[in-house]
């Protein structure tokens, strides 16, 4: 195929795009985005309704969650709140942690494998054991909390570590024939080609945040607040509702964390291509 035959090819293909999308009208609007989503949980929220009716002890009707959520709007508004407060800052030290870490082992590989094997084993140690030891170690505060949730490093670790390793060879070529110094390299190749990989490692690490959280409650429970630990007294109290509604609750914050996660990678990647794979 000649050059000649390419152009005009590639030419009406794009022709014929732009005539079958709708100018001026955002992605999310068109009913292809959004309708199959839509008819999934339509389906989802019957087949609630159906095992709710039919076994009223395993699952509560829609109406009772919802119903519980409007009666008692206050007491889990601040349940919320303390769960958010948990895995803001839990997160936020542990992201920031995983990324400095990651900027240290890929200047000095000597670290990474004097670090990297102790942080695997702490990794793969359950959540579960560690928060008991945690409580005895730290009380019955918010302490022990803030530290499961910020175990959300090692996926930040992961993916800023190859994030900062995967750089064009011939820019850092001309960068070092340059003399450019370590922090001129990091400052204006590896810092900015790790942000798809680090977004990606933050994908992973926000949802485990809200599930460190809940988890935090559940063990650590001196302190009843959260709705992890609301979750852990209403199912004591074979409280179905209030139990299902603290639930949709900690689902409701990890969408909202990955909404604004994406809203965020849109106006900082608006270079990159696509989404990188995560690792971790």
């Amino acid at each position: 195929m000649s050059e000649l035959t390419m152009r005009d090819t590639t030419a009406t293909l794009a022709t014929a795009r732009l005539r079958e999308t709708p100018r001026g009208v955002p992605s999310w609007l068109r009913w292809g985005s959004w309708l199959p989503t839509l008819i999934t949980f339509v389906i989802a929220a019957l087949l609630w309704q159906i095992v709710a009716w039919t076994n009223p002890y395993v699952l509560p009707t829609l109406e009772a969650i919802g119903g519980s959520l409007v009666d008692d709007a206050g007491m889990y508004w601040s349940n919320f709140l303390v769960t958010l407060l948990e895995v803001v800052v839990g997160a936020s030290a542990g992201i920031l942690a995983g990324f400095l870490l990651a900027v240290v082992m890929a200047e000095f590989q000597i670290i990474e494998r004097a670090v990297m094997p102790l942080v695997i084993i702490v990794m793969v140690t359950p959540i579960v054991a560690i928060a008991p030891a945690l409580v005895v170690a730290f009380g019955f505060g918010m302490v022990p909390k803030f530290i499961v949730t910020g175990l959300v490093f090692f996926p930040m670790l992961v993916n800023s570590l190859a994030g900062l390793r995967d750089v064009d060879q011939k820019a850092l070529d001309v960068f070092k024939t340059l003399h450019a110094s370590r922090w001129e390299i990091f400052r204006e190749l590896r810092f900015p080609g790790s942000m798809p990989y680090v977004f990606a490692g933050l994908r992973i690490a926000l949802p485990l945040a809200v599930v460190g959280a809940a988890v935090a409650e559940f063990v650590a429970a001196g302190q009843q607040a959260g709705l992890g630990s609301l979750v852990t007294t209403s199912a004591a109290q074979a409280n179905l509702p209030v139990t299902w509604a603290s639930i949709a609750l900690l689902c409701l914050l990890g969408v909202l964390l990955i909404v604004l996660l994406a809203v965020v990678r849109k106006r900082v990647l608006w270079w990159s291509d696509g989404e990188v794979t995560a690792k971790g």
